[in-house]
């Protein structure tokens, strides 16, 4: 059994899952092949993503696409893309609707594993706090390590979450899609040639 089919039956956060207000089931979303050609490390699945069972079928997903200048036909491709969050289930909503953040359980038990399953991709596109902190290994908030893309680039690009709830703070940061926005898609559509 290689890693994807062990990723996709585990079940050690049910009880967690369990106890969450949305009192769902695991379902991982595993998204990877071996040797991508862009690797982007996100935080975990939304519900929609968990009722899909296909990462980024959201808005924020469409954010994203746009943000990388790929059409859906490109990001879904398995062979040229890895999609591969800090958790890969749904970690459920809190009391007052907000989602929980990625247990730590999951990337503790998988993300080495896959990281060596992936090789080392052209392109990695980490996307929010989470991911920057597991791969850049800095605790700096988010707005510092992406202003300061340039030192990981080009070979890796910091990004905040897409997420509609981000949107004033890209209307506060218009550096981002003036100037880190244009470099991520040219690196993008290099690492895809």
């Amino acid at each position: 059994m290689g890693v994807q089919e062990e990723i996709s039956a585990c079940r050690i956060c049910a009880n967690r899952f369990a106890a969450t207000v949305s009192r769902h089931e695991p379902r991982p979303v595993v998204w990877f092949r071996s040797k991508p050609r862009v690797l982007i490390a996100g935080q975990a699945p939304g519900l929609r993503v968990h009722q899909s069972g296909r990462p980024f079928t959201d808005r924020s997903g469409d954010r994203l696409r746009d943000w990388l200048g790929l059409d859906d036909t490109t990001f879904y491709d398995r062979s040229q893309i890895a999609i591969v969050p800090m958790a890969f289930c749904f970690p459920g909503y809190d009391a007052k609707g907000s989602d929980l953040p990625p247990p730590k359980i999951c990337g503790e038990t998988w993300h080495a594993r896959v990281m060596d399953v992936l090789g080392d991709p052209p392109l990695t596109v980490l996307v929010g706090g989470y991911a920057h902190h597991w791969h850049l290994g800095n605790r700096a908030g988010v707005t510092e390590t992406v202003r300061n893309w340039r030192d990981h680039a080009p070979r890796v690009f910091p990004l905040p979450h897409p997420s509609w709830r981000n949107t004033g703070w890209l209307k506060k940061n218009p550096w981002f899609t003036a100037d880190l926005l244009p470099q991520l898609r040219a690196q993008v559509k290099d690492a895809l040639r």
